[in-house]
C-alpha cells in the first residue's frame, strides 16, 4: 500500500459507522458514462430538466427515443470492483448507510443492503399521473414495438441510460402514455430541477447523525443534493475522507482524499480483515 491507502484504510478503522456516499466515479468501471471530467465540468451539455421534460413535448420525444437506444448499456451493465468491495464493507459492518447518487442500482446488485438511491432509480417507471411504477425492461418492449426504426439504430452510450443522437428529427417517434390511466410516463428519478422527496433526505441526515464519519466515493460532489450531506457532517464535526480522481466541490472539508482509482483503492480495504465493530449499527 502507499502512503495514502494506509491513510484510507486507518480512516476506516477509525469511523467503524461509515456513512458512505457514492457518485457516477464507482460505476464507470461497468460501462456507464460519468457526466463530468476531473475539474468537476460538464463533459456535455447538461441532463434535460424536469421543467423541459414534463412541460415540452419535443423534449418527451427527444429524452424516450434516446433512452431506447442508450438502455441496452444500462440492462446489461454488472456491478463493478468499487460496488462489490462496498459491499463487503458493509457485511464486515463498516458501514451504517450507502446513500447513492447513482441511479443504476448497481449496489444493490453488488449485494449492498443498507442503501438509499437519492436520486431513484431508473430501471423504473412512474406514471405521473395515477403514480403506478413500472419496469423499465417492459416499457423498452412497447418502445421497441412502436418505433422499430429507431430501435435498428446505434449511438455512443452517455449517463444514465442516454445515447448520442444528434441531428436527428424526434418528431415522429411514438411515445407511449400510462396503460393504466393515459397519464405521463417518466423515470423514477430525480431530474435536475426536480426535488429529492423528504423522506429520502430525513432517512438520510439520520443516518448521518448516527454515523462516526463520512466516506465519499466517486463523486466530484458538484450537485448540491449530494454535497449537503458532507457540508452537514463537516458542521457536526464529523471528518470527511474521499476516494476521487480530481477536484470535489468540498475539498476544502476533507480530512483526507485518496486520488486513485475507487475500484481498486476499495478493493484494497475490502481485502483487510476488519474486527466487529462494538455496536454495529443499522438503519
Amino acid at each position: 500500500m502507499d502512503a495514502t491507502s494506509t491513510a484510507l484504510a486507518d480512516f476506516v478503522q477509525r469511523h467503524p459507522r461509515l456513512f458512505v456516499l457514492t457518485g457516477a466515479g464507482c460505476s464507470t468501471d461497468s460501462g456507464i458514462p460519468d457526466y463530468r471530467d476531473t475539474n468537476g465540468e460538464w463533459k456535455r451539455p447538461s441532463p434535460v430538466t424536469y421543467q423541459a421534460f414534463t412541460g415540452e413535448e419535443t423534449t418527451r420525444r427527444r429524452y424516450w427515443a434516446r433512452s431506447l437506444v442508450g438502455w441496452p448499456t444500462m440492462a446489461n451493465a454488472r456491478p463493478g470492483a468499487a460496488h462489490r468491495a462496498l459491499a463487503q464493507l458493509e457485511a464486515a459492518g463498516r458501514i451504517g448507510l450507502l446513500l447513492t447518487q447513482n441511479v443504476d442500482g448497481l449496489h444493490d446488485a453488488a449485494g449492498s443492503r443498507s442503501t438509499v438511491d437519492l436520486h431513484g432509480r431508473i430501471d423504473t417507471v412512474r406514471c405521473m399521473a395515477c403514480d403506478t411504477r413500472t419496469p423499465r425492461a417492459e416499457l423498452q418492449v412497447e418502445l421497441r414495438r412502436r418505433n422499430p426504426r429507431w430501435a435498428e439504430l446505434e449511438a455512443r452510450a452517455a449517463p444514465d441510460g442516454d445515447a448520442d443522437l444528434d441531428g436527428r428529427d424526434f418528431a415522429s417517434f411514438d411515445v407511449p402514455d400510462c396503460p393504466r390511466c393515459g397519464g405521463m410516463l417518466k423515470p423514477d428519478v430525480v431530474f435536475f430541477g426536480e426535488s429529492v422527496p423528504k423522506e429520502r433526505v430525513a432517512a438520510s441526515f439520520a443516518a448521518l447523525e448516527a454515523s462516526d464519519a463520512v466516506l465519499v466515493v466517486g463523486s466530484s460532489l458538484m450537485v448540491y443534493s449530494g454535497y449537503r450531506f458532507v457540508q452537514a457532517a463537516a458542521q457536526a464535526g464529523k471528518p470527511v475522507a474521499a476516494v476521487n480522481l480530481g477536484r470535489t466541490r468540498a475539498d476544502e472539508l476533507l480530512a483526507l482524499k485518496v486520488e486513485r482509482p475507487v475500484g481498486e483503492a476499495l478493493a484494497e480495504l475490502a481485502d483487510r480483515r476488519w474486527p466487529a465493530p462494538s455496536q454495529p449499527h443499522r438503519i
